[in-house]
C-alpha cells in the first residue's frame, strides 16, 4: 500500500445521481470504512436533488463535484496515502482514474460492476452519464477532464448486462473483459498479473437477490465470492486505492445497517491491505 494514511471520503454532491439512496449509502459506508481504519470520514459537498438528467447536464452541472473527486484522489496519493472514496454512482470515475494514471501510470484498475459503462454519446440509449464513465474514464469521448487511464489497463469483472453499442465497442477495445462465473477469481488473477491495482467497486456487482441495486442484473457475484475474489487481489498485488459506489441504502435503518455490514464484509481484505 501507501506510505500515508488511508484517506476516506464521502462523496455527496451530486453527479449523475437519480436517486437519494447514493449519497446515503456513501455516508453510510464510508463512516463505517474510516471506523474500521481507525480514522475519521470527510464528507465532501452535501447531497444534490436527485433527478434524471441527460448526460451533458450532468456533464455540466456535476463538472465541480467530479473535480473534487478527481482531487481526493490526486491529494491522497501525492501525500503517499490510498484513498478510499465512496460515491453514489459510477460518474465520478471521469475525474478519478485520470488522476490515478497521472500518480501511478503503472497502476491497473480493477472495475468490478455488473454493467460495461462503456457507452458513448452516441451509442447510449439512457443517457445516463453513469453508464459512460469507464469509457470516458479511457478517453474515448470528451468529457472536459485532463488525462485518461490506458484501456489495457483496465480489468473489466463481474459484467453481465451489456447494451448493444457497448458490447462492440469493448469487443473492439483492449479492456480486459471477464463475466460472473467460477472462474472469475482466476481470469481476474492472471489478468492482473500481480501488478499495483486501483479498484472501482460498483457494488450492483453483487447479485441482487443478497444486495440492494439500482440496476439490477441477476447472476451477480455472492458476497462470499466477491470476498474471496478481492482477498486474492489484496494477497498478489499492491493496492493503490478504492473507490465504492452504487451502494443503494434503503430508507429502512435496519435493512440499511445489514446492507452497509455486507459491503463493509466483502471489503474487509482490501481495507487489511490497506491498513498495514
Amino acid at each position: 500500500m501507501a506510505d500515508g494514511r488511508t484517506a476516506a471520503v464521502a462523496l455527496l454532491c451530486r453527479t449523475s445521481d437519480r436517486t437519494a439512496g447514493g449519497a446515503r449509502g456513501a455516508a453510510e459506508l464510508a463512516a463505517l470504512i474510516a471506523r474500521r481504519l481507525g480514522t475519521s470520514a470527510r464528507a465532501v459537498g452535501s447531497a444534490g436533488e436527485p433527478r434524471r438528467a441527460g448526460f451533458a447536464e450532468d456533464l455540466r452541472d456535476g463538472r465541480g463535484c467530479l473535480l473534487e473527486a478527481g482531487g481526493q484522489v490526486a491529494d491522497a496519493l501525492a501525500a503517499g496515502a490510498a484513498p478510499v472514496v465512496c460515491a453514489g454512482d459510477c460518474s465520478i470515475a471521469l475525474a478519478t482514474l485520470p488522476a490515478l494514471a497521472r500518480a501511478r501510470p503503472r497502476a491497473r484498475v480493477l472495475w468490478l460492476d455488473a454493467h460495461g459503462d462503456f457507452n458513448t454519446p452516441a451509442t447510449t440509449a439512457s443517457g445516463y452519464l453513469g453508464g459512460m464513465a469507464l469509457l470516458g474514464a479511457c478517453g474515448q469521448w470528451p468529457t472536459g477532464f485532463d488525462g485518461a487511464i490506458a484501456p489495457e489497463r483496465v480489468v473489466l469483472a463481474g459484467v453481465r448486462d451489456l447494451d448493444a453499442g457497448e458490447r462492440e465497442l469493448l469487443e473492439r477495445s483492449s479492456v480486459t473483459v471477464v463475466g460472473a462465473s467460477l472462474e472469475t477469481l482466476v481470469y481476474v488473477q492472471n489478468a492482473l498479473d500481480r501488478s499495483p491495482v486501483y479498484v472501482h467497486l460498483d457494488l450492483d456487482v453483487l447479485d441482487p437477490q443478497s444486495f440492494p441495486a439500482l440496476f439490477p442484473a441477476p447472476g451477480g457475484l455472492a458476497p462470499e465470492k466477491l470476498y474471496d475474489l478481492l482477498e486474492a487481489v489484496a494477497g498478489e498485488c499492491e493496492v493503490m486505492g478504492l473507490e465504492v459506489t452504487a451502494f443503494e441504502a434503503p430508507e429502512d435503518s435496519l435493512e440499511r445497517a445489514a446492507a452497509a455490514s455486507t459491503a463493509l464484509q466483502v471489503i474487509e481484505p482490501l481495507l487489511v491491505a490497506l491498513d498495514r
